[in-house]
């Protein structure tokens, strides 16, 4: 594997930002960076971070786990990636991409960029990535066992939403949601829901690896909760590719291709288990890194490219019958949105972070 330099430079350029951090929000930097910088590491294990050239990392390190921040990310050679805090602020700059990415595992801004390269090479065209992030509810969350039983246990994630959200009153640079503090949905939820609700933003293809397909269903369960109707244009446009992990989408969206790796216990335990896999890839575990060691990683570009290749034939139909039950943390958080959502004051609009203050670096 050879994602050390990259890696290095990363955690040099979040080093040189730490007083700029504990003077935005001491009590999160204090609590966080440790966590946030082993899951960089784990990133470099998971995604393919050699992608990643020298004069972007500057732009990912100060916003390493910025839950919700938007990348635009082009293919390699074609330009250099772009870091969004607002959907807003993306929106009105972006230009159309091919596909939305959501990557999980470490959940940096670094594994979600370098997933979305690999993506992006696969189309030829630019691809839009949502960071996970990493805050107080995924410790604890991780304390239960979430790390490896994400799709059981994540639900209790947003039980404990409302310390990450508490912990903002003492930062500069982002403000408290109103209106359904208690109940409120993820970040990197809320930032994909908004994405697809906007006309504007159209891409013909959402894939997900690992975590990041929990966060697609999430936001699609909302979507077809709240506006049945966008949810079937979605569906109708777009094709839906997890990778090495098989979550349930709603049932509108009949177009998914499930790829797993044929070693990748980890994936499996994380998957619905009456989903039928359409992609295995030989001798490959639930790294996406192609330097991973006996070259068990998942190529994402020649991955992509076959489950592209599929496009004309409907895949055989998913399970259903116990989606019910098996979707159920995806539908609770979908319904208690809605509840959410009618007890809010109508006054009460919602608030987007601040603009937070620009770095800039010094090439040497």
């Amino acid at each position: 594997m050879r994602p050390v330099p990259v890696l290095a430079n990363v955690q040099m350029e979040r080093t040189a930002a730490l007083p700029e951090k504990l003077a935005d929000n001491a009590f999160r930097t204090i609590t966080l960076d440790g966590l946030q910088r082993r899951n960089a590491v784990l990133d470099a294990v998971f995604y393919d971070v050699n992608t990643i050239t020298a004069e972007e990392t500057p732009r990912l390190a100060f916003w390493l786990a910025r839950e919700g921040a938007i990348i635009l990310v082009p293919p390699t050679g074609r330009g250099a990636l772009e870091v969004f805090l607002t959907v807003n602020d993306y929106l009105e700059k972006a230009a159309p991409v091919g596909a939305l990415a959501i990557a999980g595992v470490g959940s940096s801004a670094l594994g979600a960029a370098a997933f979305a390269r690999n993506v992006a090479d696969a189309l030829g065209e630019s691809v839009t990535a949502v960071v996970s992030g990493y805050g107080l509810a995924d410790i604890l969350t991780e304390a239960l066992g979430g790390f490896f039983f994400f799709g059981a246990l994540n639900s209790i994630r947003h039980a404990f939403e409302p310390l990450d959200s508490f912990t903002k009153l003492f930062s500069k640079s982002e403000e408290l949601e109103s209106g359904y503090l208690w109940t409120r949905t993820s970040k990197d939820t809320e930032t994909v829901i908004a994405l697809l609700e906007d006309q504007r933003f159209a891409p013909r293809l959402l894939v997900g690896h690992s975590k990041g397909n929990l966060v697609l269903s999430e936001a699609l369960y909302a979507i077809e909760s709240e506006h049945p109707h966008l949810a079937e244009a979605i569906a109708t446009r777009t094709r839906i590719v997890t990778i090495s992990a098989k979550v349930g989408m709603p049932m509108l969206f009949k177009d998914v291709i499930d790829v797993m790796g044929a070693w990748d216990w980890f994936g499996a335990l994380n998957s619905r288990p009456d989903i039928r896999t359409d992609i295995v890839v030989p001798h490959a575990w639930h790294s996406t890194n192609p330097d991973f060691p006996l070259g068990m990683g998942i190529s994402v570009p020649q991955t992509i490219a076959q489950a592209i290749a599929m496009e004309g034939r409907m895949p055989a139909g998913r399970a259903t019958h116990l989606s019910a039950i098996l979707d159920a943390p995806q539908r609770t958080i979908a319904a208690l949105r809605n509840v959410a959502k009618a007890q809010r004051p109508l006054s009460t609009a919602p608030s987007l972070p601040k603009t937070p203050p620009v770095r800039t670096t010094e090439k040497h």
